[in-house]
């Protein structure tokens, strides 16, 4: 699976997951933290599902047929 995501919106996403899971915690202390988990592994993984389906990458170059699929 190769990475749809530039470093930038890898490091974006780590962060708002974190922020979101610490909803767990401190702030509200709400399950809505859980949430947080999507992001942060999109992050993590430099892989995002969604922009796949979409054609999408911020990775920068052309984004090859196969994955777009």
């Amino acid at each position: 699976m190769a990475g749809n995501q530039s470093k930038r919106a890898r490091i974006t996403r780590v962060a708002v997951g974190l922020v979101l899971l610490s909803l767990m915690f401190i702030g509200p202390r709400t399950l809505w933290g859980l949430v947080g988990i999507i992001p942060l592994l999109a992050g993590l993984t430099g892989f995002d599902p969604l922009y796949r389906m979409l054609g999408v990458s911020t990775r920068g170059g052309p984004v090859r047929p196969s994955e777009s699929h």
